[in-house]
């Protein structure tokens, strides 16, 4: 029997958010439980407000990532 549908958006949500935390977590000045905590919030959005599915949390990864990166430039340069 297979899993159900539903175990790989959660499993794909919970991959990214410890991936985050952890990429916070090489950085000197990160804060690692807002990264994770902004996975999470992407991934709940796109999964159980708008209904999508795997790939669409996955392109919701890349802009967090993007817009993660924007902010961080713009901060530097601010600094």
């Amino acid at each position: 029997m297979s899993p159900p549908l539903y175990f790989w958006e959660f499993a794909l949500m919970v991959v990214c958010a410890v991936g985050w935390y952890r990429l916070a977590a090489i950085e000197e000045d990160a804060p690692a439980l807002v990264w994770a905590g902004l996975s999470l919030g992407v991934s709940a959005v796109i999964w159980w407000w708008l209904g999508w599915g795997l790939l669409a949390m996955i392109l919701g990864q890349l802009v967090l990532a993007v817009g993660i990166g924007i902010f961080r430039v713009i901060r530097d340069r601010n600094r």
